[in-house]
């Protein structure tokens, strides 16, 4: 018998950001601009990656809008 088990997982990261105008419509906090990093890993090793901006939630972090 043959059990296969895939561990595939999102990591992302925030590379920079800088305040933006404008408040969150979740939870009233500020917004910023931030470049983010998603790397997408199996068994914990990253194989692949994409780099892209969004306007996120200072305080919540939820994203408010993204740019791909």
């Amino acid at each position: 018998m043959v059990c296969f088990c895939f561990l595939v997982d999102q990591k992302r990261q925030v590379r920079k950001s800088k305040p933006a105008a404008g408040t969150c419509s979740r939870c009233g906090g500020g917004a910023s601009v931030a470049d983010m990093k998603t790397a997408t890993r199996f068994c914990h090793v990253p194989f692949y990656w994409k780099s892209w901006r969004a306007i996120m939630c200072t305080f919540c972090g939820s994203i408010l809008k993204s740019y791909h």
